[in-house]
């Protein structure tokens, strides 16, 4: 099979991101019910979710963003565990603080979000030399959007990593906009990839629409981080199908033509024809399959939306090492 996968791992790989998908989807229906928080869609980032995440290894740590519910499904988290976090309930791990879309999942490696673009970028470069001060051979990877390399912090990072050959890989899942501006008024540079010249490391812009360019790029990235060599800037290019949130209106500053275009390569309809062309999966395998899907997520949903929230109790837990007297 392509790079390596085996024909398990690749209908696997199409399960997660048709699952991404579909919850996606849940969740903005979720939202326009009133049933949720503000939301960020990831639609369209499939590829890079999921084809970065099989990239690299489960001791890896992970610094996602808002938009990265799919790194979250191919790490592993389950269905449950996102909705309680996007209800707030008393089942949700972190105890119904703050935005549905931040997340944090320490059994599953995956760092905690904060809320300022790009904070987790020098979180991220901070771990790995700790790591590697440790002994421990891993790789932190980090994502974020394009806007947020116009940030101080994306810049303070690739520095850090750059003078320190720090073990980490740089996603950045350049959908075209920020909110509402679109790259061209990010940077004056030819692209994201080749700001990594700067800093003294290594870049690249990859189809982030193309999963087998993604889990490519990631995987080799991760053997010359392991190897020493230093961290790696990859500029994943994509286009999000939605708004940037539910708190804006995409048609405000985009035509329904430029979407239409991007929706040509689609990465769910891609990597679906892919598989169909090489007979690892059938037209019919995927119609069960949606299915299946869809009526796992609605088993979800009914387990966790009546959940009731969290005991007003627990907004006195975690904040201090001793607890103060009541």
């Amino acid at each position: 099979m392509k790079d390596g996968l085996t024909r398990e791992r690749l209908l696997a790989a199409y399960r997660v991101m048709l699952l991404t998908r579909l919850l996606d989807s849940k969740a903005l229906g979720l939202h326009n019910q009133g049933k949720i928080g503000s939301y960020t869609s990831s639609a369209g980032h499939e590829a890079i979710h999921v084809g970065s995440v099989y990239g690299i290894d489960k001791q890896d740590w992970i610094f996602p963003y808002y938009r990265d519910q799919g790194v979250l499904l191919a790490r592993g988290v389950p269905v449950e565990q996102l909705l309680n976090r996007y209800f707030g309930n008393a089942s949700d791990a972190m105890k119904g603080r703050d935005l549905p879309n931040l997340y944090s999942f320490r059994e599953c490696r995956i760092f905690s979000i904060a809320a300022p673009i790009a904070s987790n970028l020098q979180i991220s470069v901070g771990f790995a030399l700790a790591a590697r001060m440790k002994g421990e051979n891993i790789v932190a990877i980090s994502y974020f959007g394009d806007g947020a390399t116009s940030s101080g912090e994306f810049h303070t990072a690739l520095n850090f990593a750059g003078v320190y050959k720090a073990p980490c890989i740089f996603i950045c899942e350049n959908n075209q906009y920020a909110i509402s501006v679109p790259f061209k008024r990010q940077t004056a540079s030819q692209n994201v990839a080749t700001k990594a010249r700067a800093y003294g490391i290594e870049g690249y812009a990859v189809d982030g629409n193309d999963f087998f360019a993604v889990q490519t790029a990631v995987s080799a990235a991760r053997e010359r981080a392991l190897e020493g060599l230093g961290s790696t800037l990859l500029e994943c290019l994509t286009y999000r199908h939605s708004a940037h949130s539910t708190a804006d209106e995409w048609k405000r500053y985009r035509t329904q033509e430029e979407l239409e275009e991007w929706m040509k390569k689609d990465p769910l309809k891609l990597m679906k024809d892919y598989l169909i062309a090489r007979s690892i999966m059938t037209v019919d395998n995927e119609r069960k399959l949606q299915d299946e899907l869809q009526a796992e997520i609605v088993a979800a949903v009914k387990s966790t939306e009546n959940i009731p929230p969290p005991p007003e109790e627990s907004l006195f837990e975690d904040v201090y090492a001793t607890p103060a007297l009541r």
